[in-house]
């Protein structure tokens, strides 16, 4: 079972970071992962157009018969109705450095070109047929492709590991550190050693295993389900992984749904 992880940035395509984990059989299998390039032959450096990523994405995604994409970035404002000022419930449950509130609004403002591009991204993919994740009830005989929402800050914390730094203040060294801490807790094997940007998607994208399997013990998620009000998309689940359980101490996930 494969999913993908995408690290999304919108100033230059070489700053996305792509990958593909997959695991052959059920944990604790070790885990492979497929750094994938963001950037094709003629490619301008930027600015990321969202239609054209979410079109590569898709593609990728039907090549390899991935149904669970994991996005780092908001899928959507904050419901007038949450009960909070300038955030969604997710950001508030995961003290989010960047808040996502009412449509157009978000803190600090330098986040917004962001936050719009990847709501561009999430709105783009589900016009190629992919559905935002909604949990508790049953998903069919077949299930949905579904896009999910990462915060690789907070999965790092959530597996109990030390979080990378901003890729500004990074050095290699702090790279090598953290992949070797997240390496010793869950084997992965990688096509080659992963930038700043891929190594967020890979810790981003570890729940994602765990909901294609159907691991609850794997996966937390947080938030509110994702819904339609004033004409936008509000709120949406922010899924994170955990540490790994004992062989045998699985629970199943047989309760989700998909919605467009």
């Amino acid at each position: 079972m494969a999913i993908l992880s995408v690290d999304l940035a919108y100033r230059r395509w070489s700053e996305v970071g792509i990958v593909v984990l997959e695991r052959k059989k059920p944990a604790p299998s070790p885990i492979s992962c497929d750094i994938i390039a963001s950037i094709e032959p003629g490619d301008p450096p930027g600015p990321v157009d969202a239609s054209i990523l979410a079109g590569r994405l898709s593609h990728l995604c039907t090549v390899r018969g991935i149904r669970v994409i994991l996005l780092d970035g908001p899928q959507a404002w904050k419901s007038g109705s949450n009960g909070l000022e300038h955030c969604r419930v997710s950001e508030r449950q995961l003290n989010t450095v960047a808040k996502t509130g009412l449509p157009g609004m978000v803190k600090p403002v330098t986040y917004r070109p962001f936050a719009e591009f990847c709501l561009d991204v999430y709105d783009a993919l589900c016009r190629r047929g992919w559905r935002r994740l909604e949990t508790q009830e049953q998903p069919g005989s077949s299930p949905e492709r579904i896009l999910v929402e990462s915060y690789p800050h907070a999965a790092w914390k959530s597996l109990g590991l030390k979080p990378l730094p901003a890729k500004r203040r990074a050095r290699i060294s702090d790279l090598a550190e953290a992949y070797g801490a997240l390496n010793e807790l869950i084997p992965i094997t990688t096509s080659r050693p992963p930038n700043h940007d891929q190594l967020q998607a890979i810790v981003g994208g570890l729940p994602g295993l765990a909901l294609e399997e159907r691991n609850t013990a794997a996966a937390r998620i947080v938030g509110n389900a994702p819904h339609r009000e004033g004409g936008h998309w509000r709120e949406g689940f922010i899924v994170l992984p955990v540490p790994p359980v004992k062989p045998g101490n699985v629970t199943w996930l047989n309760s989700m749904r998909w919605l467009d």
